[in-house]
C-alpha cells in the first residue's frame, strides 16, 4: 500500500500535465462581451430581414402611391427590396476594408465599442422610416448594420485566448453568428414580432446587442498583444494578462508575446497592399483567399435557397415552414458549440478537410434527391435530411475553422491587414454569389450543386497539401512552418506539400 502511494505521488506532476486547460471566468465573459455586439449582431441582421418581407414591400408600395399617386411597378419594387436586403453586404465590405486600420489606431476593444455607433444609428433610421414615410431610411439603416465588428471581434478573441484554448475560444465567432441568426429567426415568428404591424419595432431591435456590448465590454481589458507589440505598454499588457488568465497562469502567454515582439523588431503593422508584395507571406495569403472565397462559394447559400422548397415537398404546411427554418438555425448553433468542444482535440485540419469532403458527398446526394424528388414519397425526406446534414457539416468544419485560421496564419504586424483582405473577399464573394446564383439555378436547376461539389473538392485538396496543423502552436511557430516550406521549395526547385504535421 505504501509503495502504491509512493508511485502515485511520483506520477502526480505528470498527471497534472494531462489536465484539460479550462478558461477563466473573466476570459469567458470577455468573449461574451465581444461577441454580443460583434458577430451576433451580424448574424442577427442577416436573418431579421426575412420575416417582414411582405410588410416592408407593402410599406414601400403605400409610400410610393402617396408620393406619386400611382402604384409602384413590380420591377421597381423588386429592385428596392433587393437593395434593402443586399446593401447590408456593401456595408460589410466597407466595414471590413477599414476595420483593420481602426483596430490598429483605436485598439481591438476600442474599435468594437466604436462600431456600436453604427448599430444605434441603423436602429434609429429603420425605426423612423415608417412614421416618416421614408423607405430610403431602410436602405441607409441596412448599410450601417454591415459594420466592422465581424472583422475585429475574431482578432480580439484570438489575441486574448491562451494558446491551448485559442481554437475553442475563437469558435465564439461562429457560435455568436449562428446564435444571432437563430435569435433573429425566433424574434421574427408571428408569436413575437413577426406580425405585419410590428416590423418597424422588429428592425429597430438591432440596437439591443449594441447597448448590451456598450454596457459590458468597457469593463474588460484591451488585447494584451496589442498593448505590448503595437503600443509598447508592458505594464498594461501584464495587467490584462493577469485579468484574463489569473496571476499564476499568465507567464507562458507573456513569454510568447515577448518573443513575437522581438521577432517583429519594431516593424509597424502592414497595410493590405504590403501583404501582397511580401513574398514570405505568399502561401498564407493564398490560403486566406481560398478559405474565405470558398466559405461563400461552397453551396451553403444554395442550401438555404432550396430549403423552403424542400420543406414544402416534404409536406410541411406553408404556415409551419418558419418553424422548420428555426430548426436549421438551431442546428447551426448547436453544431458551432460542438465544434468548439472538438477543435482542440481533433485539430483544425481534420475539421475543415473532413467538412469539405462530407459537404461534397452531400452535394452528390442532394443532386440525386432533387432529381428524383417526385418519384417516391420518401425522397423529399431524403432531401430534407441533406439540408440539415449540409448545414451541420458546414458549421462543424469550414464555418467554424475559417476565422480561426485567419488569426493563426499571421503574426501581430500582419493580422489586421489579413482580416481586412479576408473580410473584403468574404463580402465580395457573398455579393457575387447573391448576384449570379439565380442565374445558376435557372440554368442548371438541381445540377447547380455539381458546381459546389467541384469547389468543395478543390478546397479540401488545397488545404490537405498546403496548410499545416496550427493546434497548440504559437503564431511564430506557425509562421516558421510556412517559411520552412519556402526554403524547401527553393532548395529542391519544386513545389511540395506542407505536411510537417499529421491530420
Amino acid at each position: 500500500m505504501g509503495k502504491d502511494s509512493g508511485e502515485l505521488k511520483e506520477y502526480q506532476p505528470l498527471l497534472k500535465d494531462f489536465k484539460e486547460p479550462v478558461p477563466s471566468k473573466s476570459l469567458l465573459l470577455a468573449v461574451w462581451a465581444a461577441g454580443i455586439g460583434g458577430t451576433f449582431q451580424c448574424g442577427y441582421n442577416t436573418s431579421i430581414i426575412n420575416a417582414p418581407t411582405k410588410a416592408v414591400q407593402n410599406f414601400i408600395n403605400q409610400t410610393w402611391t402617396e408620393r406619386y399617386n400611382t402604384e409602384i411597378s413590380s420591377q421597381v419594387l423588386t429592385l428596392l427590396w433587393s437593395t434593402i436586403v443586399s446593401i447590408f453586404t456593401l456595408g460589410g465590405l466597407v466595414g471590413a476594408s477599414v476595420g483593420g486600420t481602426l483596430a490598429i489606431r483605436f485598439g481591438r476593444k476600442g474599435t468594437l465599442l466604436f462600431n456600436n455607433t453604427f448599430a444605434l444609428l441603423a436602429a434609429f433610421f429603420m425605426g423612423l422610416s415608417y412614421p416618416s414615410s421614408t423607405f430610403e431610411l431602410l436602405i441607409v439603416g441596412r448599410f450601417l448594420t454591415g459594420g466592422i465588428a465581424i472583422c475585429v471581434q475574431p482578432m480580439y478573441i484570438g489575441e486574448i485566448a491562451p494558446r491551448a484554448l485559442r481554437g475553442a475560444m475563437a469558435m465564439g465567432t461562429s457560435i455568436f453568428i449562428t446564435g444571432g441568426i437563430l435569435t433573429g429567426q425566433v424574434i421574427g415568428l408571428n408569436e413575437l414580432l413577426g406580425k405585419e404591424e410590428y416590423w418597424p419595432i422588429l428592425l429597430s431591435t438591432v440596437c439591443i446587442p449594441a447597448i448590451m456590448q456598450l454596457l459590458t465590454l468597457p469593463w474588460f481589458p484591451e488585447s494584451p498583444r496589442y498593448l505590448l507589440i503595437d503600443r509598447g505598454d508592458d505594464v498594461a499588457c501584464k495587467k490584462a494578462l493577469m485579468w484574463f488568465h489569473g496571476p499564476d497562469k499568465y507567464h507562458g502567454e507573456k513569454e510568447d508575446i515577448e518573443r513575437e515582439r522581438v521577432s517583429a523588431g519594431g516593424i509597424k503593422p502592414k497595410k493590405p497592399w504590403e501583404l501582397f508584395t511580401d513574398t514570405s507571406l505568399r502561401w498564407q495569403l493564398l490560403t486566406l483567399v481560398v478559405i474565405h472565397m470558398s466559405q461563400q462559394l461552397n453551396g451553403i447559400n444554395a442550401i438555404y435557397f432550396y430549403a423552403d422548397y424542400v420543406f414544402t415537398q416534404a409536406g410541411i404546411p406553408a404556415a409551419k415552414i418558419p418553424y422548420a427554418t428555426v430548426g436549421t438555425g438551431a442546428c447551426e448553433c448547436i453544431t458551432a458549440l460542438t465544434c468548439g468542444l472538438l477543435i482542440e482535440s481533433l485539430g483544425r485540419r481534420a475539421l475543415i478537410i473532413g467538412g469539405y469532403f462530407l459537404m461534397s458527398v452531400c452535394c452528390i446526394c442532394f443532386t440525386i434527391a432533387l432529381t428524383f424528388q417526385e418519384s417516391s414519397p420518401w425522397v423529399p425526406y431524403l432531401s430534407m435530411m441533406c439540408v440539415f446534414a449540409f448545414i451541420l457539416i458546414f458549421c462543424l468544419g469550414p464555418g467554424g475553422v475559417t476565422n480561426i485560421l485567419t488569426t493563426e496564419l499571421f503574426t501581430q504586424t500582419n493580422r489586421p491587414a489579413a482580416y481586412m483582405i479576408g473580410g473584403s473577399i468574404n463580402w465580395i464573394a457573398f455579393f457575387f454569389i447573391g448576384m449570379i446564383f439565380p442565374f445558376i439555378v435557372n440554368g442548371l436547376k438541381q445540377y447547380c450543386f455539381l458546381v459546389f461539389l467541384v469547389v468543395c473538392c478543390l478546397v479540401a485538396t488545397y488545404i490537405f497539401f498546403v496548410v499545416p496543423e496550427t493546434k497548440n502552436k504559437t503564431f511564430l511557430e506557425i509562421q516558421s512552418e510556412f517559411q520552412s516550406r519556402k526554403k524547401l521549395i527553393a532548395a529542391n526547385g519544386t513545389e511540395g506539400p506542407l505536411l510537417s504535421t499529421p491530420i
